[in-house]
């Protein structure tokens, strides 16, 4: 009985003084990342434009909305028929 009850014991303190050198190198981690981060900061970029829009063709248009089609009507467990995609935009 006192073999099983030191088993549990080492078991238990190997865990918590593995979770507590865990908690001590992530607080270590973060004062080494916030002390490097203030000695080099890159300034702010200006705010992007907004991205031209384009108008390129999709390829194989009607494959790619029989396929999306097809994988909406599989998710939903509908018939193929009771599907219509009204527009696709490329992005």
């Amino acid at each position: 009985m006192p073999e099983n009850l030191f088993v549990v014991l080492m078991g238990v303190g190997t865990v918590f003084f593995g979770l507590i050198c865990i908690i001590l190198l992530c607080t270590v981690m973060s004062a080494v990342c916030r002390s490097m981060g203030t000695g080099s900061a890159v300034p702010a970029a200006a705010a992007p434009a907004a991205p031209a829009v384009r108008n390129d063709a999709i390829p194989n248009r009607q494959a790619m909305i029989a396929a999306i089609s097809a994988a909406i009507a599989e998710d939903l467990g509908t018939d193929l028929a009771g599907i219509r995609i009204l527009s696709v935009k490329k992005l």
